[in-house]
């Protein structure tokens, strides 16, 4: 019974996404980029159709041209020749019929079927405003400035990705649209720099001033406000709203000053950049802890601590299945314990739970605390899939392996979760295990608390996609065919709240994990009851 109550939960979970939630994971993305090549094979057909058209077009003028030229020089001399009079009523019911069927004909008519059969699978504003959102969470997390985003200069990673001063404005008018003034700001300023500096634009200087001045003012800050205000004046003093504005913010930097009996201060003329505003602060206490980690700054490990970590064979309890073949075992953190085991899983394993996964991910949820009701959150940026052992001997193999290694039984486990981080994917700080103050959380489940987390890493991560513990200070950056193990309830069953922990967003690269939540019950004697709440 346990069996099918874990199956329709995860079923439950799989079936919540929408429209907007697709393209969250770059293993689907990768889809579109095949797609849009075969849009642009089928776009390079029809330009050669339409150059062929044109072509055959061409001859003909070319052709009537002439003869038309010699025809008029002398036209009864010309029509007396029967055979000339012949061809000039052929040419005038056939072939001008021929020509016109051939101008009627539209090449575009494959092309524009081709469009409408892959439409349906496009990107729509959701998602263009989310992948928008996503660069700027990267931004704000890494503490990247918006001229590094938009020359594609990342941390360790240079490439041809730039955007363009269209590019930025866009990016400052999905933030203007959410009245994310913060944000807004720092793109309307880089696409405003990108113009001054020669480059080519669709968007007009005034109309970037515009929005500009209206986010600097919503920061609070009049004089940048009115200097930008006047630019705009300046080089379109007929804009319908620049003159209006200009007067009114002035008013309130007079009324200000007088307010606090201070003379007038010129706006700074220091370019805005990251950190010439502060960032709003937002639902995530330890927000600045978090990302610090993210980062790799913060961490709390000393060396003295650092010392006493150590590496070892681990057989699992003398395993039969691991005593000729032993896990390698590293000690990641000491308290709590968090240990990492080496060559978990094979490439050839990870390949196929991929392919096992990708054909099930759906947009990722959580549990809502008050009604345990799953549903999407934008905390939590993922697509995730949950496979059970009759879905490939892959999973029960990896079931198995887990078992083995923690000595925990897995058959009152959830089931395996598949997850891809696509274009700043995260999960922002969480606990794993249910509080008191949300008792049914598992209830449906009838197996207890989730007593364990077992992590694998599917992927290495080129930039970005850290695990981290902002409560003790702990950062785990992903290495394939690894896992991460730790406990997240005492072996009183109270809940260790310092393994509250996140996912960073995801930088550079495509990170893909798979865990397994190992629940109480069953583990009465493989992990007996402590003395003390804290044991």
């Amino acid at each position: 019974m346990g069996k099918w109550l874990l199956l329709l939960t995860c079923t439950l979970l799989c079936c919540r996404t929408t429209r907007a939630e697709i393209f969250t994971s770059i293993g689907q993305m990768t889809d579109l980029l095949y797609t849009e090549k075969e849009l642009v094979q089928s776009l390079r057909e029809y330009i050669k159709a339409e150059e062929s058209k044109l072509a055959a077009v061409k001859s003909w003028a070319s052709r009537l041209d002439s003869l038309t030229r010699v025809s008029t020089s002398d036209p009864e001399g010309y029509l007396a020749h029967p055979v000339n009079a012949y061809k000039l009523m052929k040419r005038l019911n056939t072939e001008w019929s021929e020509l016109e069927t051939l101008v009627l004909q539209n090449p575009s008519d494959g092309f524009i079927s081709n469009m409408t059969v892959h439409r349906q699978y496009f990107p729509d504003v959701e998602d263009q405003t989310g992948a928008a959102k996503a660069l700027m969470r990267l931004q704000d997390t890494y503490q990247l400035d918006s001229e590094a985003f938009s020359k594609g200069m990342l941390p360790g990673v240079h490439s041809n990705a730039v955007l363009s001063v269209d590019d930025c404005f866009d990016m400052g008018k999905t933030a203007y649209n959410e009245a994310d003034y913060y944000h807004a700001v720092l793109w309307f300023q880089q696409s405003l720099k990108q113009l001054d500096d020669g480059e080519d634009a669709v968007v007009s200087k005034a109309d970037i001033l515009d929005y500009l001045s209206y986010s600097v003012y919503q920061m609070g800050d009049l004089p940048r406000a009115i200097e930008l205000t006047r630019r705009l004046v300046a080089i379109d003093a007929a804009h319908q709203r620049a003159g209006g504005n200009l007067r009114y913010f002035e008013h309130l930097l007079s009324k200000q000053l007088q307010e606090m009996d201070q003379d007038y201060q010129p706006a700074s003329e220091e370019p805005i950049q990251l950190g010439t505003y502060s960032r709003p602060k937002d639902h995530l206490p330890e927000r600045d802890i978090y990302e610090a980690l993210c980062r790799g700054e913060g961490i709390k490990m000393t060396e003295a601590r650092r010392s006493r970590l150590s590496c070892r064979y681990h057989d699992g309890g003398r395993n039969p299945r691991l005593l000729l073949r032993p896990i390698k075992q590293e000690d990641e953190w000491d308290s709590p314990r968090i240990v990492r085991y080496l060559d978990v899983l094979s490439h050839e394993e990870i390949e196929k739970i991929k392919e096992l996964a990708k054909p099930r991910l759906a947009r990722a949820t959580v549990r809502d605390p008050k009604t345990g009701v799953l549903t999407t959150a934008n905390y939590r940026v993922s697509k995730s899939a949950w496979l059970e052992e009759e879905d490939g001997p892959v999973i029960k193999t990896v079931n198995q392996r887990i078992e083995d290694i923690t000595g925990l039984t897995v058959q009152t486990a959830e089931l395996l979760q598949v997850a891809n981080y696509g274009v700043g994917g995260q999960y922002e700080p969480h606990f794993d295990f249910s509080r008191k103050d949300e008792p049914d959380a598992f209830k449906r489940l009838g197996t207890g608390n989730r007593v364990a987390t077992f992590l694998n890493y599917m992927t290495d991560v080129e930039a970005g996609g850290a695990t981290v513990f902002p409560d003790f200070g702990a950062a785990i950056w992903p290495r394939k065919g690894t896992a991460v193990f730790w406990y997240n309830l005492f072996r009183s069953g109270e809940g260790d709240y310092r393994t509250r922990h996140a996912a960073c967003p995801v930088l550079v690269g495509s990170k893909w994990v798979s865990n397994k939540w190992i629940h109480e019950r069953g583990q009465e004697f493989r992990r007996p009851c402590g003395l003390t709440e804290v044991d």
